[in-house]
């Protein structure tokens, strides 16, 4: 019994590690020449979410399960609120919803070429044309 459970045991922890392995660790980016060096996760979800006009945010598509992941972690919405936010602020002129890029190279391309842009795309496709602000866990 003693030898099933330590089975078990380490058989789980490598599906565990395997698991977190393949998750893509997220990071909102801004554009390089850009004077903000680090923000907290929910200072990002201001400018995504139309509380702030600082920044103009570039999103992934609304299929991208990385969108999804990326709204729960800085605001903790699922994406049907985030729709229904930018839809009441669309409708009462009091924002433009985030352009939306196909993939990771293209936001990271827009936040680069836009030095108000912030955006957020997985960990390893950053380079040196922009910066990393907030690494969500």
């Amino acid at each position: 019994m003693n030898k099933l459970l330590t089975h078990l045991l380490l058989a789980a922890t490598v599906m565990t590690g395997a698991s977190m392995a393949n998750a893509a660790e997220l990071v909102v980016i801004v554009n390089a020449a850009n004077p903000a060096t680090a923000m907290t996760a929910a200072q990002a979800s201001q400018f995504f979410l139309g509380k702030s006009p600082m920044f103009t945010p570039v999103d992934l598509p609304e299929s991208s399960p990385l969108r999804a992941e990326f709204y729960k972690k800085v605001a903790d919405k699922d994406l049907s609120e985030v729709k229904t936010i930018w839809s009441k602020l669309v409708f009462t002129g009091k924002g433009t919803a985030p352009k939306e890029m196909h993939n990771n190279a293209e936001v990271k391309k827009a936040v680069a070429a836009n030095p108000t842009g912030i955006g957020y795309i997985e960990r390893t496709a950053v380079d040196a044309t922009v910066k990393v602000v907030t690494v969500l866990p």
